[in-house]
């Protein structure tokens, strides 16, 4: 082939995969990303579900609905699965724990917006327990940093929660030791500087948090 034929095709390769990129980054009407994703449902409701429900049906975790102005708090234990692979371990959080496992920060982004009937919100925060240090008695260590959704009379967009979603920003006073054990104030989740990782979820209402994760474009 000659030098002129390979780099037309090394510039059609290049163009091809720069649209592929760009239809897997594009947004949709709601303000997600377009392409495939796992789509996680936190649903509130006002009455405790069945203990023995079946944890690994369907993408749907149940929570307490709480009011407007007194907040229900469920913790969505995390733990680590193999990459690519998300599921609901245990659905029923109603008890004040669910379960969920997802891979490891870095391959793809998270996605979230509030539905249901409007006048409800919720506030997520990425946690950590069972601190691997002297001293620690296991007490929360708990994100600086949280994502609120209020669910209003408007139509409801996706919006970018990844950082929040996936990393614990710790207090530099408060987190010291574990800030020096992290090497950082910055921990990503599944750090083995920390362990026991969940998401702290305060419902005031909101019935239905929907979450995408989308792959990032290879």
């Amino acid at each position: 082939m000659s030098r002129l034929r390979c780099l037309a095709a090394a510039v059609a390769a290049a163009t091809t995969a720069t649209a592929v990129a760009a239809a897997q980054t594009a947004t949709t009407g709601n303000g997600a990303p377009s392409g495939s994703h796992y789509n996680l449902n936190i649903i509130g409701v006002s009455h405790d579900k069945n203990p023995n429900m079946d944890g690994g049906s369907g993408n749907v975790i149940f929570v307490g609905l709480g009011t407007k102005n007194v907040a229900v708090t469920t913790k969505i234990l995390l733990s680590q699965s193999a990459a690519g692979t998300f599921s609901v371990l245990d659905k029923n959080g109603t008890d004040g724990e669910a379960s969920f496992a997802l891979p490891a920060p870095g391959g793809y982004t998270v996605w979230a917006r509030a539905l249901g009937t409007p006048g409800g919100k919720a506030k997520i925060t990425t946690c950590a327990t069972d601190i691997t240090l002297t001293g620690f008695d296991g007490a929360a260590i708990c994100s600086t940093q949280n994502e609120v959704f209020v669910r209003g009379t408007g139509k409801s967009s996706f919006r970018n929660v990844t950082t929040a979603l996936t990393t614990i920003t710790l207090d530099p006073v408060a987190d010291a030791a574990a800030v020096t054990a992290c090497g950082g104030t910055t921990v990503s989740l599944f750090d083995a500087c920390l362990e026991g990782f969940f998401w702290q979820y305060d419902n005031n209402g909101l019935r239905l948090l929907q979450v995408r994760f989308y792959p990032n474009p290879s």
